[in-house]
């Protein structure tokens, strides 16, 4: 676990002259995990881009987690549902494998306090670190979790980690692990493109069963048809885990990404979908990857981060 400076990183407008009790906003609010008194939300970093090096694309993932913070310390909050601080993870130059079981190492062990972890990414190979420590979790007391995993994502991550795992691979070793351990494979994946998945991808995803639509099948027009697979695959599931690849977004709206998209789903259609996640109690666990700050302008994809983290915690009116 990285050390960082908590007050310099939480810091942020303080409003005058308002309601104080009215004025919160989230650097206020949040505390250092070892200061926790009580179960809430645990916000934990994860400085990787050696999946997204390892994958070809264009690093600098690692360092999102920080500059997400400094965006979200200004985000009004007034919930009175405690948030803390559980600081970085870093992964090493070429020891990603053993990052991932850290962190879901780290997941585990907040889920274990009572806590909702939330990650930042970092590359998405964030999200098997995430997933396995959900799993781990559950499988103390349940040998067959029954976890339902939805991604909002332009690319399936279901290639084959010949040379280590990476970015790109991070379902197919839920799937490999799920196969060993006679668990389910449940994943949903919405916003897929036929531009960024070979057919041996889509072949795949059709022999694992997954269940998913493409970038042009997820208008607003189309939200009734989108909620009603998305609750006939929740409705399969005791436990969701939900993950977000920022690519997933178009490219005019989330441009620090790793991996810009040419069309996306706008956050219109997003944000209903997260409501409907949030709200079926089903969800233990989040995670966000793929922001590249190097890429960014104005902190744009940042403060697109920011809301959509908002989207998933129910933000200052839960």
């Amino acid at each position: 676990m990285s050390k960082f400076d908590f007050n310099q990183l939480w810091t942020g407008r303080v409003d005058q002259g308002e309601s104080p009790e009215l004025s919160m906003r989230l650097h206020q609010w949040i505390k250092p995990l070892s200061d926790a008194d009580s179960t809430g939300l645990a916000v934990l970093g994860f400085c990787s881009d050696e999946g997204v090096r390892r994958n070809q694309g264009r690093v600098g993932a690692a360092l999102a987690p920080n500059q997400i913070r400094q965006v979200l310390a200004n985000l009004p909050w007034s919930s009175q549902y405690p948030v803390y601080e559980a600081g970085n993870l870093v992964s090493t130059y070429q020891d990603l494998e053993s990052a991932q079981l850290q962190l879901a190492s780290q997941v585990t062990q907040l889920l274990s306090q009572g806590h909702f972890p939330l990650v930042w990414g970092g590359g998405h190979e964030v999200a098997y670190g995430s997933w396995r420590g959900l799993a781990d979790y559950l499988a103390i007391n349940n040998p067959i979790p029954q976890i339902g995993i939805i991604n909002f994502d332009a690319h399936f991550d279901l290639r084959t980690p010949i040379k280590g795992a990476n970015s790109g691979t991070p379902f197919y070793q839920i799937a490999q692990t799920c196969q060993e351990q006679g668990w389910p494979f449940r994943y949903c994946c919405l916003g897929v493109s036929e531009m960024a998945n070979t057919q041996a991808l889509f072949q795949r995803a059709k022999a694992l069963n997954v269940s998913y639509r493409l970038d042009k099948q997820m208008s607003l027009l189309d939200l009734p048809e989108i909620k009603e697979q998305l609750q006939q695959f929740m409705a399969q599931c005791e436990h969701l885990y939900l993950t977000i690849d920022l690519d997933v977004l178009p490219a005019s709206v989330a441009p620090g990404v790793s991996a810009p998209a040419a069309r996306g789903v706008n956050l219109e259609v997003l944000e209903p979908l997260i409501e409907l996640i949030r709200t079926s109690q089903k969800l233990r666990l989040a995670d966000l990857a793929e922001y590249n700050p190097n890429y960014d302008q104005d902190s744009q994809t940042a403060r697109v981060a920011a809301r959509l983290f908002y989207s998933i915690t129910g933000g200052s009116h839960e």
